[in-house]
């Protein structure tokens, strides 16, 4: 539309309506407050004065010139952050850092001279975004010991349930629910212990200066090698973290992101993997997601209940996964000891990745905690497959009672083809077993037909193999993690 009819229009845009402006899906309509919190202005910038606050402590501690009253001015107004003054100075001199310095040294006027002494940038971006980077893991970590918990319910109370198992997505040898719920257990499990490596190891940044040397440091303490490390561990310290970056440039190195963004693909991929699962079964009328009572399926077809949470975690999942290019890419072009180019591109992928995957697992929670199962369903698609998948068990069995083996192999794939084609030409019930029943050359056999379809024969250890991997490797992990629990999911409109 050209400009002149847009201006001429009867509907005249508000900038400060929300409803004229994008809104972002993963902080407007999907995401958890505590996640949408850690990437909020507030958390960001509070953070920065945290630091600021860190950094004059220990420079007092080791016996530059701040007072305990410029300290005390800083510690006042962490919290309290004067926005409006930050963004109008921004507006002027382009800066977001010494935007803020600027704002916070308003508040603190005593201590404005020596806020962000001896720093550069990179100490509160990098070390606050490292500080995200945690807490996002720690969010994460929750939401997915949850989410194990509802699966090993669910597995444990449908361990013995035969159901049919499928390889290509073609009917294969029985399985039972439990033990399906366990593969989707095994792979968050993976990704769990992943983010725990990667949250346990995650370094600071620390205090390193313009280009990493610790230069501008070494001039404040006249050349004190020993005041310059002891500064970066109190820091360090006083901001949570045991570990610090031996070298960097500038800035930590990139490839931060990517180990921190690799797991939350991991469960991207695990999610997606479930949620896939979840749609096919279904399709088949096996189990659904939860369904509200006043829920609509579908604007035109009344009767569906299409899995739109399901959906959802699929489409979400996918974006996690992509989002993963960013940072390998972001980590690779790097130059020397910085270059900017990483700025914007990581204010927009760190922060979505982690929105988007708390928002994934706030459903995958709503939807394991309330799965429903439909036997009778269950029991009738593998009634219809027990014929084929008997006819190895026959086969072994009358060759124990004096069969020719190669003879009835044939047999038994020429009646399979037949009774295939019955169904699926004709749409009739599977007769295989009656025709194993006429032919003659399976008398020794005929009286056990009836009887050795029975899906239990046919489970293997699965049950049991479900008792085992909850006793053995899940609920240790619960239990390790026990004050983690208690979360409902929530899955937001």
């Amino acid at each position: 539309m050209p400009r002149a009819k847009i201006q001429n229009s009867k509907f005249k845009i508000q900038n400060s309506s929300s409803r004229t402006s994008y809104e972002n899906p993963l902080t407007d309509r999907y995401g958890s407050p505590e996640m949408s919190y850690i990437f909020s202005p507030q958390f960001k910038f509070s953070t920065w004065r945290k630091l600021w606050l860190a950094l004059a402590q220990a420079e007092h501690a080791l016996g530059l010139p701040i007072s305990k009253k410029q300290i005390a001015q800083l510690a006042r107004f962490t919290e309290d952050i004067n926005f409006g003054a930050a963004e109008a100075k921004e507006k002027e001199i382009r800066h977001d850092v010494m935007s803020h310095v600027h704002a916070y040294g308003l508040q603190a006027p005593a201590a404005k001279g020596i806020i962000h002494l001896g720093a550069t940038s990179a100490y509160v971006t990098d070390n606050t975004e490292l500080i995200q980077i945690r807490a996002g893991l720690q969010l994460v970590r929750k939401k997915i010991v949850n989410v194990v918990a509802a699966l090993a319910g669910f597995a444990e109370e449908h361990r013995e349930l035969p159901t049919l198992a499928y390889t290509h997505f073609q009917a294969a040898q029985p399985t039972t629910v439990g033990k399906r719920a366990c593969l989707w257990i095994q792979d968050l499990l993976l990704d769990l212990a992943d983010i725990e490596q990667v949250e346990e190891t995650l370094p600071f940044l620390g205090v390193k200066g313009t280009t990493g040397t610790q230069a501008s440091f070494l001039e404040l303490f006249g050349g004190n090698i020993k005041k310059v490390q002891r500064l970066e561990q109190i820091v360090a310290k006083s901001m949570g973290f045991s570990r610090v970056l031996a070298v960097s440039g500038q800035t930590y190195t990139r490839k931060l992101d990517f180990r921190a963004l690799s797991t939350l693909c991991g469960v991207a991929q695990s999610a997606h993997k479930f949620a896939n699962d979840l749609r096919l079964l279904a399709h088949m009328k096996e189990i659904e997601e939860p369904f509200e009572k006043g829920q609509v399926g579908s604007s035109a077809m009344a009767y569906k209940r299409n899995p739109m949470r399901a959906e959802r975690m699929t489409g979400l999942s996918r974006h996690v996964i992509a989002l993963l290019l960013d940072p390998a890419m972001t980590a690779a072009e790097q130059w020397f000891e910085r270059t900017l180019d990483d700025s914007s591109n990581r204010r927009i992928a760190v922060a979505e990745a982690f929105l988007t995957t708390d928002v994934v697992l706030e459903t995958y929670l709503n939807v394991s905690q309330k799965l429903v199962v439909y036997p009778a369903v269950i029991a009738a698609h593998l009634a219809a497959e027990m014929p084929f998948m008997a006819t190895e068990n026959l086969l072994m069995e009358a060759v124990k009672r004096g069969g020719d083996r190669q003879e009835l192999h044939e047999k038994i794939r020429v009646h399979s083809q037949a009774a295939a084609r019955e169904v699926k030409e004709r749409g009739r019930p599977n007769d295989l077993l009656d025709r194993i029943r006429g032919d003659t050359t399976f008398r020794k056999v005929h009286t056990l037909v009836d009887t050795i379809t029975d899906p239990q024969k046919y489970v293997g250890l699965a049950a049991e193999q479900t008792r085992t991997f909850l006793k053995t490797e899940v609920n240790p992990v619960l239990s390790a993690n026990r004050k983690l629990l208690g979360l409902q999911g929530i899955v937001h409109v």
